[in-house]
């Protein structure tokens, strides 16, 4: 019994890998209304296929095999036809409109003032009236478009100089060399061996984490 149910677990894990794998990351990196049924059911089909002694494994990989089809029939349908997009995932309505707030959206939105008010201090705007717009997005998170007195201001508006913008590289993680990494950035072990030396490392296995970026250099962290 445990034998079998062992199997089917891992079974099924390996099928809804696959199968997230197939559907791509967008599926399920913004959770819609749609995308929380579907999630839901896969998960509920392994976890109730595990507790039933007549179902085998051939039997969950079968159901997310087929579950995963019609997702992905939905999902090309929607990218395909904007009117079906919007009837699945719903569309972003518009909160705040040049900082008047709408309690008829609101109320239609089931959406409350304090939701609001919470979603919006997350963003570091803690009165209503600093929004010039506010749209509630279809994944329940809010875009705000701040006044002009409460906005951010930007490397422009400050004259700031232009420099060109790198990303940093990690060289060592874990105590191990990342070999590619180290290879993009121009670099060989020779030069990270000289670099550790200045710092009076002697093995990568002390590093914790070491990273790399034009215009800032190396930083290291030690266990």
């Amino acid at each position: 019994m445990y034998k079998d149910m062992a199997v089917e677990l891992i079974g099924g894990f390996i099928a809804l890998f696959i199968m997230l794998k197939l559907l791509g990351k967008v599926q399920f990196s913004q959770i819609t209304p749609f995308d929380f049924i579907t999630t839901l059911v896969l998960g509920n089909i392994v976890g109730d296929a595990v507790l039933e002694k007549d179902v085998g494994l051939w039997k969950i990989i079968y159901c997310i095999f087929i579950w995963g089809i019609l997702i992905f029939i939905v999902t090309q349908l929607s990218q395909k036809f904007t009117s079906f997009r919007g009837f699945l995932e719903g569309k972003p309505t518009m909160l705040i409109y040049k900082g008047k707030i709408l309690p008829k959206q609101l109320k239609k939105d089931n959406f409350d003032l304090n939701q609001l008010q919470h979603l919006m201090r997350q963003q570091g705007f803690f009165s209503l009236y600093e929004a010039e717009y506010v749209i509630l997005e279809t994944n329940g998170q809010i875009s705000v478009l701040p006044k002009h007195d409460y906005g951010p201001p930007t490397k422009k508006d400050l004259n700031v100089k232009y420099e060109d913008t790198n990303l940093p590289i990690a060289l060592i993680m874990d105590g191990k060399v990342v070999l590619n990494n180290l290879k993009e950035a121009g670099f060989d072990e020779e030069w990270l061996k000289h670099q550790l030396a200045k710092r009076k490392i002697k093995d990568y296995k002390k590093v914790f984490y070491a990273e790399w970026q034009k215009g800032v250099g190396l930083n290291i962290s030690t266990f």
